[in-house]
């Protein structure tokens, strides 16, 4: 078992929970379960190394974010470290050594397409709570093209300002600084100047010509 997440990184507050990687030795199955021990909250992630190896590569690496492997690789190990322990250690830090898959040309378009039209949207917003519910969806979607366009793992919700950090310290100030223009006092300029910014190192804001094809059998017999 590994006893990973913020409480470890020493960064948690009085609402964290503790996350636990169990492995057993074979499991019909991977699962994960939440539950409370002596009214404290656990993320309980339940593994054997085969399935935890499927994860790192078939679910982590296209993600573009190793939540799986990054608490392998810095969990403690409980009861004791053990030859297991250490080989799935290695296994996870190969995957993060590995990094996730590069973008492909569709995966880059669609990506930055998504993003030009949030920054459309918070140009002249109909109201603030436009503005906020879009610079929300924004604030995800820029950080992500940002790190997987350095071909650099990704980060969602609360993870992304440590991982900014680490990537690109001076644009993490901006990107914090920028957002907080936007949320707090409602002004967007910002965010649109570094996105423009962030987007022109890979061609810029992309919308006209831009074509996304459904499947061909995406059809139902209307009569």
């Amino acid at each position: 078992m590994f006893l990973a997440g913020s409480i470890v990184r020493g960064e948690s507050t009085p609402y964290s929970d503790l996350d636990l990687v169990v492995v057993f030795a074979e499991l019909p199955n991977a699962y994960r379960e939440s539950f409370y021990f002596q009214d404290f909250p656990i993320e309980a992630f339940v593994h054997d190394p085969d399935t935890l190896n499927y994860f790192f590569d078939e679910v982590d690496q296209p993600s573009g974010i190793p939540s799986l492997a990054q608490m392998v690789v810095e969990g403690i190990e409980v009861p004791e470290p053990s030859d297991i322990s250490g080989s799935l250690k290695r296994l996870a830090g190969s995957s993060l050594k590995l990094g996730p898959k590069e973008l492909t040309e569709k995966d880059d378009r669609n990506l930055r397409y998504a993003i030009t039209n949030l920054i459309n949207d918070i140009r002249e917003p109909r109201s603030k709570d436009e503005l906020t519910a879009t610079g929300a969806e924004l604030y995800e979607s820029l950080a992500n093209y940002f790190l997987r366009s350095k071909k650099l793992w990704s980060a969602e919700g609360k993870s992304i300002p440590r991982i900014l950090k680490q990537a690109n310290p001076e644009l993490c100030l901006r990107y914090i600084e920028s957002f907080d223009k936007l949320f707090v006092e409602g002004q967007p300029m910002k965010v649109i100047t570094l996105a423009e910014e962030i987007l022109l190192v890979h061609g810029g804001p992309l919308f006209d010509g831009h074509r996304l094809n459904a499947p061909a059998e995406y059809r139902k017999p209307f009569f």
